[in-house]
């Protein structure tokens, strides 16, 4: 952590830095330890260095191909979702590594996990960052998202930054007995949902919870 506070220091002020954390809490995120890690992952460095400047304002930014890095209130509400309803976070998956950002804030709060990309330029910038930034507990893969990591599971939980038009069976049969499944679903509309597997079942409870924007997940791997 040390390290990473120092890695920020030199970009931006912790003034502006404590900004963002205040509004995240005033939006109603409230898990200390998410608010932490967000307070001292340096986001500038998984942007472009001429959007780095706009590290710390609460909006998503490009970072090329179509996509975008996640808004810190989106960031910081999936995660405190998944903290707050995973019984363990031992082995976890993202689905869309994107910059890396979320990336890094889960890595901090998670025993072991496992990020799949569908596009190999970022996915191989995504993975040398936090190389850079001295990640142990981060395993990466070029992958159709939608179809996980089936060959690591089961997870006690996963987390899907990119949005598909229903639920994947896939993802939902490689969560592990009561995993979870934090993901924005829908089309035209699309809500974040959470999806609890009953014990070691195949029924699954659904939570819809607020509307949000996310770039749509789609098949194919770009090379």
């Amino acid at each position: 952590m040390d390290r990473l506070k120092r890695e920020g220091l030199g970009m931006t002020s912790q003034r502006t830095r404590n900004r963002l954390i205040q509004r995240l809490r005033d939006e109603g995120i409230s898990n200390e330890e998410v608010l932490d890690v967000m307070a001292s992952t340096p986001r500038h460095l998984f942007l472009d260095e001429a959007l780095a400047l706009r590290a710390y304002e609460d909006t998503a930014l490009p970072i090329g191909y179509g996509q975008t890095i996640s808004q810190p209130y989106i960031v910081a509400r999936m995660t405190e979702l998944l903290l707050s309803r995973a019984k363990s976070l031992h082995r976890v998956l993202e689905v869309g590594t994107g910059s890396g950002y979320q990336t890094a804030i889960l890595a901090r709060l998670v025993d072991h996990l496992y990020s799949v990309e569908r596009i190999e330029p970022l996915l191989d910038l995504a993975r040398r960052r936090l190389r850079e930034l001295d990640f142990r507990n981060v395993e990466f893969k070029l992958s159709n998202g939608g179809f996980g990591w089936p060959e690591k599971g089961p997870y006690d939980a996963i987390l899907a930054a990119a949005a598909p038009a229903s639920i994947p069976d896939e993802l939902k049969q490689q969560l592990a007995p009561n995993g979870v499944l934090v993901i924005p679903v829908g089309s035209e509309r699309q809500y974040l949902n959470v999806v609890t597997r009953r014990e070691d079942t195949d029924q699954f409870d659904i939570e819809r919870m607020e509307a949000v924007r996310f770039v749509p997940l789609l098949s194919g791997v770009v090379r």
